[in-house]
């Protein structure tokens, strides 16, 4: 059914406090604006934003770094001004050609931008309906992050036909992107090993995994040679030869984190990675995770029934939100880090 902004739109503020920036910078870059309410276009949905789920992405793009990212997300100063791309919400006002979501439908799902906001507008392509008995809280992890971790799992070949027994080996399994992976290869059957910091290994072995390591601890090269049907490697900067050995003929190291040039990125890493992959039959496969609906979806059902459960490790009030930035910013977070909204 085509659904239009309703009398519940209208009643709506016109005007709110964002956490914006014009500058790419550290957390001390962005600060509260206020800026009018916006309108959604035909195709587009205005949600009410009840929590905000944030990534190390909103951190890069904060920043802009590596520099390489600055042709896609603005040259000078951010382009989307606003950061949080994982939201969950309630949807208030639709565009006259919308007909998959209406005004109440409870959402979630991963946007471009914007989430730092009392509002914003989504595409609606790009939004699933929340399940009952789902909180706000635990959906606003799940797109990007949960997202990501089911990308690399399904290039790394760790799905649900083939994962019962595989041997998965999770580099930076403490993370956002890390607890998923660990949670999912589980569930899938296989036999888990996660590499994470000492804060997080009780966690990590709590979600499933058989054995818990801690990275700083332990040199890859101490690894038995062979010994993984699949290594995800989520942090780090790990020679790929190294990455390579530890993997059975056919398997795969997916390539999730590809260093932290300054410049380029990850872009060197994926070149050496396409070119060792053309020799000997161990794969070593580049992950660029996108947004995909139909995952979240999965991803939310799979919560709500219990069969996953994200680690929430701190929440921030929406007048907080730049220090919830600053937490992520620092790259030590344990699970995932989520911002109240309204």
């Amino acid at each position: 059914m085509t659904t239009h902004a309703s009398a519940e739109t209208t009643a709506l503020p016109t005007a709110m406090t964002v956490w914006s920036q014009h500058r790419y910078g550290d957390a001390d870059a962005v600060a509260p604006e206020d800026v009018p309410v916006p309108s959604p276009g035909p195709h587009e949905v205005l949600v009410r934003v009840h929590a905000t789920g944030l990534n190390s992405a909103d951190a890069r793009v904060m920043r802009g770094d590596p520099l390489i990212l600055r042709l896609a997300f603005g040259l000078r100063r951010p382009r989307a001004a606003v950061q949080g791309r994982d939201i969950a919400g309630t949807v208030v006002g639709a565009g006259a050609a919308v007909t998959t979501l209406q005004v109440g439908d409870a959402v979630l799902g991963e946007t471009t931008g914007g989430g730092l906001a009392p509002f914003v507008v989504v595409p609606a392509a790009r939004l699933v309906r929340r399940p009952e008995g789902l909180d706000d809280l635990v959906a606003a992890t799940l797109p990007m992050a949960g997202g990501t971790a089911w990308q690399a799992l399904a290039l790394a070949g760790i799905d649900d036909a083939a994962a019962r027994g595989a041997r998965v080996l999770i580099v930076g399994a403490g993370g956002g992107v890390g607890h998923f992976t660990v949670q999912l290869a589980a569930l899938r059957g296989a036999e888990v090993t996660a590499l994470a910091g000492p804060r997080a290994l009780a966690m990590v072995t709590a979600l499933g995994a058989s054995s818990a390591l801690e990275h700083r601890r332990t040199d890859l090269s101490q690894l038995a040679a062979a010994s993984f049907d699949a290594v995800v490697v989520i942090a780090g900067d790990h020679p790929l030869r190294q990455l390579r050995r530890l993997v059975v003929p056919g398997g795969t190291v997916v390539l999730v984190s590809g260093g932290s040039r300054p410049v380029i990125g990850p872009l060197a890493v994926i070149a050496r990675a396409m070119v060792l992959s053309v020799f000997g039959s161990r794969h070593l496969r580049p992950l660029v995770a996108t947004a995909k609906p139909e995952i979240t979806a999965e991803l939310a059902r799979l919560a709500a029934a219990g069969e996953i459960t994200p680690h929430i490790e701190r929440v921030w009030p929406l007048a907080h939100a730049r220090a919830a930035l600053a937490h992520i910013d620092a790259a030590h977070t344990v699970g995932k880090v989520v911002v109240r909204g309204i």
